[in-house]
């Protein structure tokens, strides 16, 4: 297969991510057309949001990390017909392992749930506890199918094969939303039709993967649990994933103290938590998931042949990248915050009190988007090491911070203090993963920490200055557009700040001759 270079691989799933991000943006606003952010939207934020924890543990930030770089290494002697069958063995007994685990863990997972769902509400609302539990059960094997896709996800990954991992979010949400509006009618809340859309979705996403692991060249099926257990690749991968599911049970229950913190502050913080998160999501994954998850693979064989200097410049460029993109768009948010809520989310349902309980938690969440990002393209530097230690130790570190932080200020900012303390606590964990890589001798870690320092802080002062402008003409621009609907009135200046803010941007890129704007134009010169 072609090597392609870490801006073009990333464009083919950057692509299919973005179409991915907008339709999830669409099945939150059709969440909130439907539910708002009343009691219902916080009981089905909850349901789905416990197993959905699992899932992040199970599935990619943990199997997926620990099972590509094995993978790759059975790939490399998966010539000769006694390394194919060692290969398909270990494919067979991960297979077998991770269909096992997670069963268990839903089986388990429904019968507990009446436990579980209180600890998320002040109050004992029988009804709202009853309709949460109903929910939660609905969804809890949606960790499954979602474990499956994510195995097959891993295999195609270690192939380098992105498209069709990357396509199946995009069925997920599209399921999702269809299923809200044609089940809703026979269903007693539309609540209920959105878990069993999640249900349905997450099997498809499963399904369609599969023909091309087939085209592949592997088979997937089930052997015992003791081959399963017994198998040298997957006792590496449990041996990777140990202190991974730590690091990663760490960060999650992040996600566990703050919504239990939410569901005591009051109604509705919940769900605007929620809504915030995904807009920041839609950035987040488009751009961070989408690198981390192209140069894994890249970094893993770098790491195998000793490369560091280029492991080194891989990991800097990343930054680099990642910066270029989060900071502006940090800054932009900043600015028009409440347009983009009113326009992906203002409904009937969704008023202009939701809009503004949104807009307080979405000002501080997206102080911390860049750190997220950061994060999410450091840690495969470690895990192409085969070192899963470091990250879980950050994770373990930042989820203190962020419980410490949510205690301390969710009396007085609610739902903002919330937001403010995992923001926080992103930027200690990218600390802490600094100071775990400049332990690491292999590469000039000092480079690459002034290196994203410097970029970092120019990308800083830039997006001020193109801020300027925008904050002086938003107001017109806005009231040239108080005809139609949301989509126009919120839409369309929207469009034309974004040009306006993007123009002076890439304008001061120009200006100060920037390292990664040459790069760009050198392959769109070649291309033409």
């Amino acid at each position: 297969m072609k090597k392609k270079s870490l801006l073009a691989a990333g464009a083919q799933l950057s692509l299919l991510t973005l179409v991915s991000r907008i339709l999830g943006l669409v099945r939150e606003a059709t969440k909130a057309a439907f539910l708002g952010t009343s009691a219902l939207a916080d009981a089905f934020g909850i349901a789905f949001m416990i197993p959905n924890l699992f899932r992040r543990l199970f599935a990619e930030n943990s199997i997926s990390v620990a099972f590509i770089p094995t993978f790759k290494a059975y790939l490399e002697t998966a010539d000769t017909e006694e390394g194919r069958k060692e290969t398909q063995d270990f494919v067979n007994a991960t297979c077998t392992l991770v269909t096992f685990l997670t069963t268990t863990v839903v089986v388990l997972g429904i019968i507990l749930t009446p436990l579980l769902v209180p600890l998320f509400y002040k109050d004992g609302n029988l009804t709202v506890l009853v309709e949460t539990t109903l929910l939660t059960r609905i969804m809890f094997p949606y960790l499954l199918v979602i474990s499956v896709a994510a195995f097959f996800q891993g295999i195609l990954n270690g192939l380098k094969i992105f498209a069709p991992s990357g396509f199946t979010p995009i069925l997920f949400n599209i399921i999702v939303i269809a299923a809200t509006y044609l089940l809703s009618p026979f269903t007693a809340n539309p609540a209920r039709a959105m878990a069993i859309g999640v249900m349905a979705g997450g099997t498809v996403q499963a399904a369609f993967q599969l023909p091309f692991v087939l085209k592949g060249g592997w088979r997937v099926s089930l052997t015992s649990l003791k081959k399963a257990f017994s198998n040298p690749g997957t006792r590496k991968v449990v041996a990777l994933v140990g202190p991974t599911v730590i690091g990663m049970a760490a960060y999650q229950l992040n996600d566990v103290v703050s919504t239990s913190l939410a569901g005591h502050a009051g109604t509705g913080i919940v769900s605007s938590l929620q809504y915030s998160l995904r807009l920041q999501e839609l950035i987040l994954g488009i751009f961070a998931v989408s690198i981390g998850t192209v140069i894994l693979p890249d970094m893993a064989g770098l790491a195998k042949r000793q490369e560091w200097d280029e492991f080194s410049r891989m990991l800097t460029q990343s930054v680099k990248i990642i910066a270029l993109i989060t900071i502006p768009i940090t800054f932009f948010s900043l600015v028009t915050g409440e347009n983009i809520i009113s326009l992906v989310y203002k409904s009937k349902s969704f008023d202009q009190d939701s809009v503004a309980l949104t807009l307080e938690a979405f000002t501080f969440h997206i102080m911390g988007l860049f750190f997220i990002a950061v994060n999410r393209v450091i840690s495969p530097a470690f895990y192409a090491q085969g070192n899963t230690k470091s990250p879980a130790t950050a994770g373990i570190l930042g989820f203190a911070v962020n419980i410490v932080l949510a205690l301390i200020l969710v009396g007085s900012m609610k739902g903002g203090g919330i937001a403010l303390a995992l923001s926080l606590a992103s930027l200690a964990n990218t600390v802490f993963l600094l100071l775990f890589l400049a332990r690491t001798k292999r590469f000039g870690m000092g480079s690459i920490v002034k290196g994203m320092i410097f970029y970092s802080i120019k990308m800083v002062i830039l997006s001020i200055i193109a801020s300027v402008p925008l904050l002086l003409l938003k107001d017109r621009i806005f009231s040239l557009f108080t005809f139609g609907n949301r989509i126009l009135q919120e839409g369309l200046p929207l469009i034309l700040s974004a040009l306006l803010f993007a123009l002076v941007g890439v304008l001061l890129l120009i200006i100060t001759r920037d390292s990664l704007i040459k790069i760009i134009a050198q392959k769109i010169r070649r291309r033409i």
